[in-house]
């Protein structure tokens, strides 16, 4: 066949196995997660683990009752924990990577050591750091203690069963909070698309822009997604997990920062310092603008792992500490506890977009660049 040479067939035939694999289990099984999160599959008890249960078309109804049920408060105060646990995770583990990796740049005694010693909580699972940082944040556990060695009595924070929460907002305020911050994404895009010179993208997301702010400041405040208040917010019992998790990560981040900076030849700096600049200007203006494509893979790995975090919180926490629960640790209970699959499901595909918010624009531009080096 014309274009179709030996190796070319050689290794189709090889790749076709994998290709079928992933098609049916991966992309086949979310496809049936979708499917199943539309029905009705598990609301009514006796068919939930019926041998040939019915099972009937529902469309969106899950997914407004995870949105605008009264008895899932729980859910959204998850999807509200997971939001802040992902920003608070990505910034501790950048900013302590990052800080890690400019003191090993420059070339510490006992280098390897330190390194190894940064790099070595990676190497745990979540379970086993969850169940260590467990041990340490219990009340009589070390953290608590440590102002003793000072001379200073116990701490009695609750690190792990606080119910005090801070930036709290009312849940019927989401759909403005939205088209506010969306629309102020939009002005940045045409703003940057102006200063291209790109027409088109300027006039689509200045439209765009418009019609979102418009409708925040016209309609949107009178847009109840709940009869009641309902307010959510930054539980402090999620402080402790985030310590944990950035001390497993930020040895992950501080072996790319440190790989970036080693990666930077010598001849640059010290052009930038023969004109003149000083140490915080070559960082500012030179070293930290090469590091911005390390940050932007770091930060969506990070992003991956804090959405779908479950096994850390499990073993911190436990299963029934609303304080710390988080979507996914939801969507395991209500489907293999409650028997609830489709609402289950609906969590799960929730779950599947809020990662392909992150993903899929890291991909297209990756394949863009590459399209462009081609």
């Amino acid at each position: 066949m014309k274009g179709l040479s030996k190796d070319r067939l050689w290794s189709m035939a090889v790749l076709a196995p994998s290709v079928i694999l992933i098609a049916v289990f991966v992309y086949g099984f979310i496809a049936r997660s979708v499917y199943v999160s539309m029905t009705d599959w598990g609301n009514d008890p006796a068919q939930a683990l019926a041998l040939d249960p019915i099972i009937r078309w529902v469309g969106l109804a899950n997914y407004q009752e995870l949105f605008t049920g009264f008895l899932q408060g729980r859910f959204r105060q998850e999807l509200v924990s997971t939001i802040f646990f992902t920003v608070f995770f990505i910034l501790g583990c950048l900013g302590l990577g990052l800080g890690l990796a400019l003191i090993l740049d420059r070339n510490p005694k006992g280098e390897g050591l330190w390194r190894t010693i940064f790099l070595f909580p990676m190497s745990l699972s979540f379970i086993v750091t969850g169940t260590i940082w467990r041990w340490m944040l219990q009340p009589g556990g070390g953290v608590n203690q440590a102002p003793t060695l000072l001379g200073g009595e116990a701490s009695t924070f609750g690190w792990l069963s606080s119910t005090d929460a801070i930036l709290k907002f009312d849940w019927n305020r989401l759909p403005l909070l939205t088209a506010g911050v969306v629309g102020v994404v939009l002005i940045v895009l045409a703003v940057r698309a102006a200063r291209s010179g790109d027409r088109t993208r300027t006039l689509v997301a200045g439209a765009c822009a418009a019609l979102l702010l418009g409708w925040a400041l016209l309609i949107g405040p009178n847009v109840k997604l709940l009869p009641a208040p309902e307010l959510h917010g930054f539980n402090l019992a999620l402080i402790g997990i985030i310590i944990a998790a950035v001390w497993q990560m930020s040895g992950y981040t501080m072996a790319l920062y440190l790989a970036g900076l080693r990666g930077i030849p010598e001849e640059l700096r010290e052009a930038a310092k023969v004109d003149g600049a000083s140490d915080l200007s070559l960082y500012r203006h030179v070293i930290f603008p090469l590091l911005a494509p390390i940050s932007l893979s770091a930060m969506i790995v990070l992003g991956h792992i804090s959405l779908k975090i479950f096994d850390l919180v499990y073993a911190m926490a436990g299963p029934d500490n609303i304080s710390t629960s988080v979507p996914a640790l939801n969507m395991y209970l209500t489907s293999f506890r409650q028997n609830q699959f489709a609402l289950g499901a609906a969590i799960g595909t929730i779950l599947l977009i809020l990662v392909a918010f992150v993903i899929v624009p890291y991909l297209s531009s990756q394949f863009r660049s590459e399209e462009g080096h081609a």
